[in-house]
């Protein structure tokens, strides 16, 4: 496998970036743009009503990001005039025809222009309404293969999917593919079409008995769950992930198609700078609360391997792999698994213990101005005790009801009614988390040391794309760089 040039590949490239405003294509934009100022468009299609709408959200959501902020000091004065020629943005829908784009002449513009077609747009959210994640995450990509079938030039389609299709499997994870219906447990009768036919008659059903927007909001949610379950995914986001991926096997014909399966996804490693993070992921969501005092038990095999991985590292594979499909008839592989759990594997201790030591030397200081004193989290390694923990906790709260006098009664009863309340918001939280906190898999990149020894050996700019996970120093890694980048960049 040869890869050649970065800088030639990309030089007079138009890419269609769909999700323009995450995470993952923010990083790609920018990477492309300080690397190869040559690249004739790239186009972002954003969720936006109108172009104003939409130039807001690019000038609000991505530009004006720090992690902008090395382009925009490379150059200087010239930075807007830059991004206008480079940049176009596109108001949008990804769960409609044509990517909901409704300039008919804009769509025949792009489909004559766009060389390479990038897929990011997706909802993440586990405890998703099942109507929202199937448009997006399986429909999307429906959308996604009809528009890039009509797209003359296109050189690849790069669909972003997660790594966590796999679901609740043990072992080792190899980078095979779904076919369409093959469901996890063994279950017939999967077909995406019937899911959205699901989706449409409870909907009908709900709004036909007067349902409130919020009960329709549960309903769907419950949906989602209940329809992953039954064909063997724990949650509605990597059900509806995997049969994007199986509608884009089916419906992808010639078009040149691979697919990107990262882990969970951490703060930049080296570029634009280390450190850089937005919005509180998996992992993050436990420092963030460990920090403020309010995380005092984890629930989980601190022994088991958590695959995490630096987003620029997800960008410089994305481009490896496109540039490799670009450029090969045949193509290689279509699946790439980026993480680090085969060759660099970290576990839940590691993590305890970064994160004791850096906000015991480095406290949070809370909104009063006080030092927040973290100790060592109560740990439970089974669903046994986390219910045998949350019971003593429950039983302590009846106690100290029934001791309360007359007076005290009042203000018992709003804080048992309270904890009624978190208990059940905290098992539906439980209850969605729980496979991946005892997971117990490891992800195989063989597919992806291919690029990485193809990178080595054939690729020009030798640095330029670095994705391989056993440079990574872990506890250096957080301790000098993700930690404080999410101190930085997301804590509030």
């Amino acid at each position: 496998m040869e890869l050649g040039s970065v800088l030639q590949f990309l030089d007079n490239k138009s890419i269609l970036v769909t999700g323009g405003t995450g995470f993952l294509a923010k990083i790609f934009v920018e990477k492309i743009l300080r690397v190869q100022p040559n690249v004739k468009k790239l186009y972002l299609l954003v969720r936006a009503a109108d172009h104003k709408s939409a130039i807001h959200r690019l000038h609000n959501e991505i530009i004006g990001k720090d992690l902008f902020k090395i382009l925009k000091e490379k150059h200087g004065k010239n930075f807007t005039s830059f991004i206008s020629e480079k940049i176009g943005v596109i108001p949008g829908d990804m769960s409609r025809q044509d990517l909901g784009v409704e300039d008919s002449g804009l769509v025949q513009d792009i489909f004559k222009d766009v060389d390479v077609l990038l897929n990011l747009a997706a909802t993440t959210n586990f405890d998703e309404r099942y109507d929202v994640a199937l448009g997006l995450n399986t429909m999307g990509v429906k959308y996604v293969v009809d528009f890039a079938k009509q797209c003359v030039k296109l050189h690849v389609l790069v669909h972003v999917s997660t790594a966590y299709v796999s679901g609740e499997r043990s072992g080792l994870i190899l980078e095979n593919g779904y076919n369409m219906g093959e469901a996890l447990n063994g279950v017939t009768g999967l077909d995406f079409d019937m899911e959205r036919k699901v989706v449409d008659e409870k909907l009908s059903d709900l709004r036909s008995q007067g349902a409130s927007d919020k009960d329709i909001t549960l309903a769907m949610k419950d949906l989602g769950i209940q329809r992953a379950r039954l064909y063997g995914w724990p949650n509605t986001y990597v059900f509806t992930k995997a049969m994007g991926e199986m509608v884009l096997g089916e419906l992808k014909g010639i078009v040149p198609a691979l697919i990107i399966r990262p882990t969970i996804i951490t703060s930049t490693y080296k570029e634009p700078f280390p450190g850089w993070a937005e919005g509180i992921r998996t992992i993050d969501s436990l420092a963030v609360g460990y920090a403020k005092g309010k995380l005092t038990f984890f629930l989980g095999n601190l022994d088991s391997v958590v695959d995490v991985i630096p987003a620029d590292m997800v960008v410089n594979a994305m481009i490896a792999a496109m540039m490799a499909h670009a450029s090969h008839e045949p193509p290689p592989e279509t699946i790439y698994q980026v993480g680090s759990s085969v060759r660099n594997p970290i576990r839940y201790s590691h993590l305890q213990d970064y994160g004791f030591r850096y906000f015991s030397h480095k406290p949070w200081i809370n909104k009063d101005g006080k030092p927040v004193v973290v100790g060592k989290v109560t740990v439970l390694n089974s669903m046994d005790s986390f219910h045998r923990y949350m019971a003593f906790r429950y039983l302590l709260l009846l106690k100290g009801l029934e001791l309360a006098n007359a007076a005290f009664c009042q203000f018992f009863q709003g804080v048992y009614s309270n904890l009624n309340r978190k208990i059940n918001f905290v098992m539906r939280l439980i209850d969605i988390y729980r496979p991946y906190l005892f997971f117990n898999a490891i992800f195989d990149d063989l597919n992806t040391e291919k690029l990485r020894m193809a990178a080595r050996t054939s690729l020009v700019e030798k640095d330029m794309l670095y994705f391989d996970p056993k440079r990574i120093d872990w506890e250096d890694y957080f301790m000098n760089i993700h930690i404080p980048g999410i101190v930085k960049y997301i804590f509030k």
